[in-house]
């Protein structure tokens, strides 16, 4: 039997552009200290990846760094590795990203369903940061395999279909965090079907959100960690004026 979302997306009504950007703006002014503390929750899982990643090239790095401009010998980094260092590094860094799309996918997550209790005025339980990492381990891999997946094709295909499947994908966190019920499959359909009826007016809010996201830039970076969440709040209100809530 098929899943009562899809027959919501086929009855919901066009998202407002200027309705959503102004709500998300004067929801942004509420819970601006909330956000910032799921920034920094996500930013603390990503260090050990980090770390991961650059120590072993942390001495080449240097190197080049020291000696710009001169007469350096930019030797390849992985040529002075051994090769069973070299497969445990790729190994773990792989493990490691998923590892950390999980937490990062249950942090944003847990912000997703704080917006939801703020906006409706509910008290639901919303668990932990990591509540939904715990409880869905499994099928956040799988999900993220899956994007990963249509990513990929879209890229093997000219690059341009990126264009046409960020809007889909960018859909499923909050398709998957408010339906955790649904398969995989159904997921990734159900942010298909509704990010080709609206294609155009999704396509143009996340563009703008992303760039009001990335504002924070410009304050030496560290202002992104005040902005990068707002995009976390215009995908919310898409999803209530599209899909919307079972609440009385």
């Amino acid at each position: 039997m098929e899943h009562r979302i899809f027959k919501k997306i086929e009855q919901s009504s066009n998202p407002d552009f200027g309705d959503i950007i102004s709500k998300s703006f004067d929801m942004y002014k509420k819970v601006i200290s909330e956000g910032i503390l799921h920034m920094l929750i996500s930013i603390a899982i990503a260090i050990p990846f980090m770390l991961i990643v650059y120590l072993p090239i942390l001495p080449e790095y240097i190197g080049m760094m020291q000696n710009m401009g001169g007469s350096y010998n930019q030797a390849n980094v992985f040529e002075d590795m051994a090769p069973p260092f070299l497969i445990v590094w790729v190994l773990v860094i792989l493990v490691m990203s998923f590892v950390m799309q999980v937490l990062s996918v249950s942090v944003f997550g847990h912000f997703l369903k704080f917006l939801k209790n703020k906006d409706l005025g509910i008290n639901d339980d919303i668990g932990g940061y990591f509540t939904i990492a715990k409880e869905h381990f499994g099928k956040i891999i799988i999900l993220s395999l899956a994007t990963t997946g249509i990513t990929l094709l879209a890229t093997l295909a000219c690059f341009l279909p990126v264009f046409y499947v960020m809007v889909p994908l960018t859909l499923i966190t909050p398709i998957f965090i408010f339906n955790p019920e649904l398969s995989v499959a159904d997921m990734v359909k159900a942010s298909f079907k509704l990010g080709n009826k609206y294609w155009g007016v999704l396509f143009g809010l996340f563009i703008v959100s992303g760039l009001m996201a990335s504002l924070g830039f410009v304050a030496c970076y560290i202002g992104i960690i005040a902005t990068a969440f707002f995009s976390y709040i215009v995908y919310y209100y898409v999803y209530k004026d599209t899909i919307g809530f079972d609440v009385d």
